[in-house]
């Protein structure tokens, strides 16, 4: 009973840190801010019940890992393709003067998420996360080469997209 409260303490700690984090990669992901929210509800839970050892310093790597295995299970299922593809992104309406601004970061944001999910997980690790290759290449157990791979595909990719989308 006393690890179990001791745990608490440390589930609640990591939550004030890294809740903010764990809850943004789930919303850039997913591009819904309730299912992000489910998402990072499930990932403490996930915390409290596996209890695992973690090292000092790779706290927010596991969070982030099992919230973007979660998104993934998400992104998955049919119900999530049949609701969220073609739909908006970005929930806040502009200001007037902000309008252009606001029309290019959704032309990205739309970009980024018709990714394939490989090549966006480290997009959203590496650009908003500040994680290096090495980094997300321990964290998403895949080789240095091929996280780099999925980055310059990636970035390619993005700029064929935004660009054909100019040309509209």
């Amino acid at each position: 009973m006393e690890q179990v409260a001791d745990y608490s303490f440390v589930v609640e700690s990591l939550y004030r840190r890294f809740a903010d984090d764990v809850l943004r990669v789930s919303y850039f992901y997913l591009g819904d801010r309730q299912k992000a929210e489910d998402i990072t509800q499930e990932t403490y839970v996930r915390l409290m019940q596996n209890q695992p050892d973690l090292k000092e310093g790779s706290e927010k790597s596991w969070l982030l890992k099992v919230a973007l295995n979660l998104c993934r299970d998400q992104w998955r299922s049919a119900w999530m393709k049949r609701v969220i593809l073609g739909s908006k992104k970005l929930e806040i309406l502009p200001a007037q003067d902000e309008f252009d601004g606001r029309l290019e970061k959704e032309a990205l944001m739309q970009a980024i998420h018709s990714l394939p999910p490989e090549v966006k997980e480290v997009f959203l690790l590496h650009y908003y996360q500040g994680y290096s290759i090495e980094e997300m290449s321990r964290m998403l157990e895949s080789p240095p080469g091929t996280i780099a791979s999925r980055l310059s595909r990636g970035r390619k990719k993005l700029k064929d997209l935004l660009e054909e989308d100019e040309a509209r």
